[in-house]
């Protein structure tokens, strides 16, 4: 029961202080990004090789990919048919498509499945959001492109020898070489020291304070309040069409309790800081996936989650 004070604690108080820090000024841009370097390079590294290592080698690893597709392709058709034609400007759509295909479900997902399931939980959560990122280089990424093209009557140039490399060569793609050693040494049957288990937890809440602190940087009331009139259809997506669509799925398909909670846990998860990120890249409405991002998050933190650990647990 104690474990749900970890919302506060690992979640809701980094965002906070990444706020605080911001606009007094005390944080730079450049130590912001380290800390999201280091999250993402190193502690999401170790932490995918020891929660691996401990993993059921069981057909959960054959199935959870599947619903990482499902959870990214899904919203993201349904937003586009029901919501994202409807808006005028090629900015808009791109940046709620953005905003519907990614959720957070590596870094917020992968805490609250550890706060309901351990090691087991958390190596799910980063097994699909992995597949997650690779749908990120290959989907959403383009389609930024695309519409910062058809907005500006223009075309990028760059060398797909280039993107290429870019996509699947690059420092942030390493949790992969993590859970690869980790399930090597889990299917050479090398036990893991009980020690390492001490170590994740500490990891756990370390990767979650360096991954949500600087997310809480780049909050923005003041852009957000304008832009919560056009952001409900993404709530809608988030928190109703999405999860209802997987829990009948999980239920028919997955067996293990553990994979099927999981699941759902995921699809509840809110607007990820990759589709505000994108946006900026490609120059996109940064705004709109912003305001989606902070509301889907302030709801799933304060309500979601808590709901869905009372009635998981």
């Amino acid at each position: 029961m104690l474990r749900i004070l970890f919302v506060l604690t690992d979640l809701v108080a980094p965002l906070i202080c990444g706020y605080f820090l911001k606009e007094h000024h005390l944080l730079s841009q450049r130590v912001n990004d380290l800390l999201i370097r280091l999250n993402i390079i190193c502690i999401n590294t170790l932490l995918s090789l020891l929660a691996f290592w401990v993993l059921p080698l069981d057909s959960g690893l054959l199935i959870a990919p599947l619903f990482g597709c499902f959870l990214v392709l899904f919203p993201g058709l349904v937003g586009y048919a029901l919501f994202a034609r409807r808006l005028r400007s090629p900015l808009d759509r791109g940046a709620y498509m953005g905003s519907a295909f990614l959720s957070n479900i590596g870094t917020l997902g992968g805490v609250c499945a550890f706060i309901l399931y351990n090691e087991q939980g958390f190596a799910y959560a980063q097994l699909i959001a992995t597949i997650q990122n690779f749908l990120l280089c290959i989907v959403v990424f383009p389609l930024a492109q695309y519409y910062h093209a058809q907005a500006t009557h223009a075309a990028r140039q760059t060398s797909r020898l280039t993107s290429l490399r870019q996509m699947f060569l690059s420092p942030n793609q390493l949790c992969i070489l993590g859970m690869a050693a980790g399930l090597a040494l889990n299917a050479a049957g090398v036990a893991r020291p009980a020690a390492l288990g001490t170590l994740f937890e500490s990891l756990v809440h370390l990767g979650a304070w360096s991954a949500m602190l600087p997310v809480g940087f780049f909050i923005d009331l003041r852009t957000t309040r304008r832009y919560l009139p056009h952001i409900h259809s993404l709530t809608a997506l988030r928190f109703l069409i999405t999860p209802a669509t997987a829990l009948a799925l999980a239920s028919l398909l997955v067996s293990d309790s553990i994979l099927r909670h999981t699941i759902l846990i995921l699809a509840f998860a809110p607007t990820a800081i990759n589709a505000v990120l994108s946006a900026r890249l490609y120059r996109l409405n940064v705004n709109l996936p912003a305001a989606s991002f902070l509301v889907t998050t302030a709801a799933y933190l304060l309500i979601i989650f808590p709901l869905l650990f009372f009635l998981l647990r």
